[in-house]
């Protein structure tokens, strides 16, 4: 048998490591003040971030109809737009980080931001091994929440999932290493607070929304402590809602049960770990049209972030399509981000004009093809909508 106490050496220099700064996490999230309120605000700052691929198309595109729709708060300098660039996959490789510094710094000095989807390298595609420029911010900004909306009348369906966004499998997942040339690690962290904050807020919501269920999403059963800890931690919070139904399911099962038509109606609100939560949300929006027309809010107590859930698909600029790419999920994103300023009523109306847009006249359809409409087309369409409301 080799010699391995070099590598377990330097393997327990950095998790201790890896520890000590969720330690520090955990008392950052002790010393936190309450949210954001906008209502204060004299003026609401929104940071656009194009990112990568097809994401300045579509964003652009919500960044337009956003302007149309906030147009005299916009004069009155209540809100204000702020395009941010340089959140790019070259730029992040040329300063070999996530978010190059001056970039976070932008990010930083607005209240919302409003991105487009990133790419991430992953091994094997010739790029460095940085981090999730999402998962960066999220963790950079405490954007704790990952809220995702999901609704197909015609089936019942009408799903909020509340993902958990800086614990979990993400947390630290570009912290694995290599013990020795056969064996690797990688972590999953769980917190008291992450997981009682998260699961403050899914609980509010169905309160606030006269959803009467609450759904906890794990695999308590083979990742017993820290998925033990996240279940515990929900239901003593779900204590606290006494007229609202909790029940549990495994994460697989989960998956099934969404595609079973008779069940999936019951579901209301989902809460879930970061990796869970990532993937049953992708699932989830499968049965709106595809994660195209999917948006998500991700929610910390100072910042707010709104995107797409699907990725940059840079075959569609490769092929010379990116004109043609569906603007739904950043108008839907941009939806939850009206809401989330206080503009409900706007939210709203943008809300019931995607709806006729996409489910009830659809007089022009995004196929990501020349045969189908333009990102621009379809944005006019809505806006075209908007005024008739």
């Amino acid at each position: 048998m080799e010699n391995y106490e070099k590598n377990l050496d330097e393997a327990c220099a950095k998790f201790r490591k890896i520890l000590e700064d969720q330690l520090t996490r955990v008392e950052n999230m002790k010393a936190q003040g309450d949210f954001t309120d906008y209502s204060a605000i004299d003026t609401i700052k929104i940071g656009v971030c194009g990112g990568d691929g097809i994401g300045p198309t579509i964003t652009k595109e919500a960044r337009r109809v956003l302007e149309f729709i906030l147009a005299d708060l916009v004069d009155l300098g209540k809100v204000e737009f702020k395009t941010i660039d340089g959140l790019t996959i070259e730029n992040r490789i040329a300063a070999g980080k996530a978010i190059p510094d001056d970039v976070m710094a932008e990010l930083k000095s607005c209240d919302i931001i409003l991105k487009g989807p990133t790419t991430t390298p992953q091994k094997g595609d010739g790029m460095p091994n940085i981090e999730s420029a999402n998962v960066a911010m999220r963790k950079a900004l405490d954007l704790f929440a990952n809220i995702r909306p999901v609704k197909v009348p015609e089936e019942g369906i009408n799903w909020t999932i509340f993902r958990e966004n800086t614990e979990g499998g993400y947390a630290v997942g570009s912290s694995g290493f290599n013990v020795t040339e056969d064996l690797a690690v990688d972590f999953t962290v769980t917190t008291k607070q992450g997981s009682d904050r998260i699961a403050r807020l899914a609980y509010d919501y169905a309160r606030k929304n006269g959803l009467n269920r609450v759904s906890l999403v794990t695999k308590a059963n083979v990742i017993k402590t820290t998925d033990g800890n996240f279940l515990e931690d929900c239901h003593k919070v779900a204590d606290l809602y006494p007229e609202i139904i909790t029940d549990e399911w495994y994460a697989d099962i989960m998956t099934a049960k969404l595609v079973d038509k008779k069940r999936r109606r019951d579901f209301k609100v989902l809460l879930l770990p970061n990796l869970y939560g990532d993937i049953i949300s992708d699932e989830a929006a499968e049965f709106q049209g595809g994660v195209g027309t999917a948006g998500c809010a991700n929610i910390g107590k100072k910042y707010a972030m709104f995107e797409a859930i699907h990725g940059s698909a840079p075959r569609m600029v490769r092929e010379g399509r990116a004109q043609y790419a569906d603007p739904c999920s950043m108008l839907r994103a941009s939806v939850m981000l009206l809401s989330h300023i206080g503009y409900q009523d706007r939210a709203d109306k943008l809300e019931r004009a995607l709806d006729i847009c996409s489910f009830e006249e659809k007089k022009l359809t995004v196929t990501g093809r020349a045969g189908g409409a333009s990102c621009a087309e379809f944005g006019d369409y809505v806006m075209e909508t908007l005024k008739k409301l």
